[in-house]
């Protein structure tokens, strides 16, 4: 099992997603849960196609951290 940081963002009609560990692995979704399964999916579908291929699995690294600013 890996667990993967990923970046969720809201872009006005829906929410997008992608990890910064897996470069082009990206997707949408209407509700931010909804992206939120829908790159589980896609991760899980991507890592199963570089096992069935031969090819390395990329190391999750990412770590992110929030900072509280005066504004």
């Amino acid at each position: 099992m890996r667990e993967y940081t990923i970046v969720l963002e809201y872009e006005g009609a829906n929410w997008s997603a992608y990890s910064p560990d897996v470069p082009g692995c990206g997707v949408t979704g209407e509700t931010r849960l909804e992206a939120i399964q829908n790159m589980k999916a896609a991760l899980e579908d991507y890592l199963a196609y570089r096992l069935e291929s031969g090819l390395p699995i990329p190391e999750p690294g990412q770590r992110t951290a929030t900072v509280r600013v005066a504004a």
